[in-house]
């Protein structure tokens, strides 16, 4: 048996054994795409979690859970002839070779960017009136600067080098320090947005992704906050025990 085989009939199945669940549990038969939409973001979650911490099984786990997901969704449609998991894989695999040119048309001799630029064009081909308009409203707001900058820069929106983007970064935090002075709490929060979204900005710059970067900062800081947190308590004193100087020292020390 080739791999290939072994790998449809373990899809083959779950979808058989979703079909079952629908059927005899209960709890399944109740579930609506409503429903399911906050375990399905709760389970991405757990996935970027588990990539981020590069644990194998655990992404294997999670990949599983997301795959149920979609399952589910295309069982719950089928039932009153939406669509089914067969119309969701044929939607994805004629988008795809609609959006690989490059491999299934006439389109030869490109790089990665020109393929990310081509990709963006060919979506307003299938009817989208922007190339931002494929961006979730509900994406957490750090990663949709990062995929409003991205897609923009596809099709050659961006700054020239990576000085350009440091130099609005200075001016941006000069302008935020003005409306420092000034007091006026919108312009403040005004301010800090366009820094924040010119750092973002800045990380792509450098190929670094602002988002995991973030991540692995606030990892760290927890990890010797609850350092600096074990040493007071070794040395039977609490926050409001020590200066803040003594704090400082503390923190140093967690290192």
């Amino acid at each position: 048996m080739n791999n290939k085989k072994i790998q449809l009939d373990s899809i083959s199945q779950l979808i058989d054994l979703m079909d079952e669940l629908r059927e005899k549990c209960p709890w399944d038969q109740k579930q609506t795409f409503e429903s399911l939409k906050s375990l399905t973001i709760e389970e991405t979650f757990e996935l970027a979690d588990a990539i981020s911490e590069n644990k194998i099984d655990e992404i294997k786990n999670e990949l599983g859970d997301l795959l149920l997901h979609i399952i589910f969704y295309s069982k719950i449609a089928s039932e009153t002839n939406l669509f089914d998991i067969s119309d969701v894989a044929k939607s994805i695999t004629k988008k795809l070779i609609f959006r690989h040119p490059h491999v299934y048309g006439d389109l030869k001799a490109v790089d990665e960017n020109l393929v990310k630029n081509n990709w963006e064009n060919l979506k307003l081909k299938e009817g989208k009136k922007s190339v931002l308009e494929g961006v979730p409203t509900a994406l957490p707001s750090f990663i949709k600067s990062m995929r409003i900058q991205e897609k923009v820069s596809n099709v050659g929106f961006d700054w020239v080098n990576r000085n350009d983007v440091k130099n609005k970064i200075i001016e941006e935090f000069n302008e935020l320090e003005e409306e420092v002075k000034s007091g006026n709490l919108k312009n403040l929060e005004s301010g800090l947005g366009d820094l924040i979204f010119s750092i973002i900005n800045y990380g792509k710059f450098l190929g670094v992704n602002p988002d995991n970067a973030l991540e692995k900062t606030n990892k760290k800081f927890i990890k010797r906050f609850m350092k600096l947190e074990n040493q007071l308590r070794n040395d039977r004193k609490t926050f409001s025990d020590v200066s803040n100087s003594e704090l400082s020292d503390y923190w140093k020390k967690s290192k």
